[in-house]
C-alpha cells in the first residue's frame, strides 16, 4: 500500500500510525525522484530531509505553528504533505508552483525562502509577534540546512534570539553541504561537535539556546520523541540532526554536488540524461572561470573569491588550479565583498565572482568598502538578467538600476564571450576603480571562443550595423537576439543596431552621433525598466535636449515567476515576436 495516496494534508498525516511513518518516508522519497526525474529542480536537498519533514508535520500543527524552510529547495516534501502533491508535477513550471516556499501559494509557506539565512529572523520576529498578541502556546520552527547556519544573518537571528523568551525552535539541518561543500571554521567544529571531539561548552548553548544533539535525522522514531519533547520546552531551543543529502538515491548520495540539481535522469539509477552530442557553444560562467585560470597564470595579484558558489560560478577551476588564490568564503556575500576590497587596499586584483540576485545582499559592502574608496574590486555578476525556473528570488534583473547610481562604478555587459575575456582581460591591468561585468545564465554565441584576449576602451561602445531611422541599443548577451530579427526584417536596411557595452560610462560620443542621425531609437535589455540602461539613455537625452523618439524594452515594475526562459522573455515582451512587431509599428507611422 502507498501510504502517501492518503495524504492530502497534514491532518491526513496525523491520522497514521507511528509504525507506518517509516513507509511513508520511502513514498515521498519515490514521488519526489519520480517527478525531479522527468521535471527537473532541486532533488538531494529535498531528499536529505523526507523523515524530517514528515516528523515536523505530525508533531506540530501546522500551519498554526509556524514551519519555515531555510533555504527552500530543501521544501519539495513539504509542499508534496501540504495539499499541493496533485500538482508537484507543475513545480518551476510556467504556471506552475514555486520551487521555493511562496507565501501567496499556501497557507503552509509562512515565509518565502529563495535565498538563505533568512529563517531564524523571520521566525524570531512571528515568535514576537506570537506574544505580543497573547499566543504563548503556538510554536515556531526554523529548519536550516545546506549550510544557511554559517552565515552572517543566521548568526545575527541567533545573537538575538539568544537573549529573548521567543518560543522558537531551531532545526539545523546539519549535512556537511551547501551547493558545493560546507566551508569555514564552522563546519570544523560541527564535525568535531559529530564526532565528540568539540571541547568546551557547545557554542549554541553559549548563545543561550537549549541545545539537543547530534541526532539521526533520518531515524523517524527518534526524531517524533525528540520534537514531541522540545514542543513543550520554553524558550529559543535548538535541535541539531545529521542528514545525508540526497538520500534514497545512490547515485545522488555519491556526487551531491552534480545531484543538488541534476536536471532529468533515471529515476531507477540516478544515472544522468546526457545532451545532445551537437558542438554547443561554452556557458557564459564557464569562459568566466577559464579565463580567470588563464589570466591568473600570467598575474600572481590574480586572486578569486566566491560566497559558497565555486561550482555554479565556475570559479572551481581556479580553485583546481592554483587553490591558494581561490575563496570560497560560504554563504556570506557581505563579507566576500569586504574581503575583496580588503585585498585591493594591498595590490591584489580580486574577481569577486557573485551572482547577480545574491549581490544584493552586499550592497551596503558595495558602496562603503569599494565605491567610495575607489577600489579596483571586479565584480562578476552571473546569471544577470532572467534565469528561467528558479523564478522571481534569483531572476538578476535589478542590477543595472542598483548599481548605476552608485558613483566610480563601471558596469559592463558583454555581447559575447569574446568581450567577457576581454573585459577581464582589461580589467587585471588595472582600472584605479571597480567594475561590475554582468552576464547571463547559459551558453554564448561562438563555438571557437577561446581566442587571443585584447585591451578594451573602457566607455566605448560598437556600431554593428548601420540604419536610417531606427536605432536599436542593446546591452549584453540580447543583443545577439536583435541581430538576429534586424537580418530577417524586410526592412533592415532603415534599422542601426548599437551594442551598447558599457552601462556607465555611457558612449556619450557615440550617443550623440545616434541622436543626430535617427528619428527613433528603441533600447532592450534583459533588466527592469525603472532605473535601468534605457533609463540611463533618457537621461542622457534630457540632459542634452534631444527630443528624439525612445521606446525602452524591458521588464515591467513587477516580479517575474518562473518558467523557462524563452517562456519568460515572451511574457515580459523581449523576444524576437514582440521585437519586430515593435519595429514594424514604428515603420509603419
Amino acid at each position: 500500500m502507498n501510504h502517501l495516496d492518503k495524504i492530502e494534508f497534514p491532518r491526513d498525516l496525523r491520522l497514521l500510525k507511528k509504525d507506518e511513518l517509516p513507509q511513508l518516508a520511502l513514498d515521498l522519497r519515490n514521488f519526489i525522484i519520480d517527478i525531479v526525474s522527468v521535471k527537473e529542480g532541486h532533488l538531494g536537498a529535498s531528499l536529505g530531509v523526507v523523515e524530517l519533514t514528515i516528523a515536523l508535520h505530525y508533531i506540530f500543527n501546522t500551519p498554526n505553528d509556524k514551519l519555515v524552510w531555510d533555504v527552500g529547495h530543501q521544501a519539495y516534501g513539504h509542499k508534496i504533505l501540504t495539499g499541493r502533491k496533485a500538482i508537484f508535477t507543475t513545480n518551476r513550471q510556467l504556471g506552475g508552483i514555486s520551487g521555493f516556499p511562496n507565501r501567496t501559494e499556501s497557507d503552509y509557506d509562512d515565509f518565502g525562502t529563495g535565498h538563505s539565512s533568512t529563517a531564524i529572523s523571520a521566525v524570531l520576529g512571528m515568535a514576537i509577534a506570537s506574544k505580543l498578541r497573547g499566543d504563548t502556546q503556538r510554536n515556531h520552527i526554523a529548519v536550516v540546512g545546506d549550510a544557511s547556519i554559517a552565515s552572517g544573518m543566521a548568526f545575527e537571528g541567533l545573537n538575538h534570539a539568544g537573549v529573548t523568551d521567543a518560543n522558537i525552535l531551531v532545526v539545523l539541518n546539519d549535512n556537511a553541504i551547501g551547493i558545493d561543500p560546507s566551508v569555514g571554521a564552522l563546519k570544523k567544529y560541527l564535525t568535531n561537535v559529530k564526532k565528540g571531539s568539540a571541547k568546551d561548552e557547545n557554542i549554541f548553548e553559549c548563545l543561550n539556546f537549549d541545545y539537543t544533539g547530534p541526532i539521526d535525522g533520518h531515524d523517524l522514531n527518534r526524531l517524533l520523541v525528540e520534537l514531541e519533547r522540545l514542543k513543550s520546552v520554553s524558550g529559543p531551543k535548538l535541535l541539531h540532526v545529521i542528514t545525508t543529502k540526497g538520500k534514497g538515491l545512490r547515485k545522488a548520495e555519491e556526487n551531491q554536488v552534480t545531484y543538488h540539481s541534476p536536471g532529468r535522469f533515471d529515476k531507477r539509477t540516478g544515472e544522468l540524461q546526457k545532451n545532445p552530442d551537437a558542438m554547443l557553444p561554452p556557458k557564459y560562467q564557464d569562459v568566466f572561470g577559464h579565463t580567470l585560470v588563464e589570466l591568473a597564470r600570467h598575474n600572481k595579484n590574480i586572486v578569486g573569491i566566491t560566497p559558497a558558489m565555486p561550482t555554479g560560478s565556475s570559479l572551481k577551476f581556479l580553485m583546481d588550479e592554483i587553490p591558494e588564490r581561490a575563496f570560497d568564503v560560504g554563504i556570506a556575500e557581505q563579507h566576500a565583498v569586504t574581503l575583496a576590497a580588503g585585498m585591493a587596499t594591498q595590490g591584489m586584483i580580486p574577481f569577486c565572482n557573485v551572482y547577480s540576485t545574491f549581490l544584493q545582499r552586499a550592497y551596503d559592502q558595495i558602496i562603503h568598502d569599494v565605491a567610495l574608496q575607489k577600489l579596483p574590486v571586479v565584480f562578476c555578476l552571473d546569471r544577470a538578467g532572467l534565469v528561467g525556473q528558479d523564478g522571481a528570488t534569483h531572476h538578476g534583473v535589478f542590477d543595472i538600476a542598483y548599481l548605476r547610481c552608485i558613483p566610480n562604478l563601471i558596469i559592463f555587459a558583454p555581447m559575447n564571450e569574446a568581450e567577457l575575456r576581454n573585459i577581464m582581460y582589461t580589467a587585471q591591468l588595472g582600472l584605479g576603480q571597480p567594475i561590475a561585468i554582468r552576464y547571463p545564465r547559459g551558453r554564448g554565441v561562438t563555438l571557437d571562443w577561446n581566442s587571443p584576449m585584447e585591451k578594451m576602451e573602457i566607455g566605448v561602445s560598437e556600431e554593428v550595423k548601420k540604419g536610417t531611422k531606427i536605432a536599436i541599443l542593446s546591452i549584453g548577451h540580447i543583443g545577439n537576439l536583435v541581430k538576429q530579427v534586424i537580418a530577417e526584417l524586410p526592412t533592415s536596411e532603415q534599422i542601426g543596431h548599437y551594442n551598447m557595452r558599457f552601462v556607465k560610462p555611457l558612449d556619450k560620443k557615440q550617443l550623440h552621433h545616434i541622436f543626430k542621425h535617427y528619428s527613433h531609437l528603441i533600447t532592450i535589455e534583459d533588466g527592469c525598466k525603472i532605473g535601468g540602461f534605457g533609463s540611463s539613455i533618457l537621461d542622457f537625452a534630457n540632459e542634452n535636449d534631444y527630443s528624439n523618439a525612445i521606446d525602452i524594452l524591458g521588464i515591467d515594475d513587477r516580479f517575474i515567476e518562473h518558467g523557462t526562459i524563452g517562456q519568460l522573455h515572451e511574457m515580459v515582451g523581449i523576444d524576437s515576436s514582440a521585437i519586430k512587431k515593435h519595429i514594424n509599428k514604428i515603420i509603419n507611422e
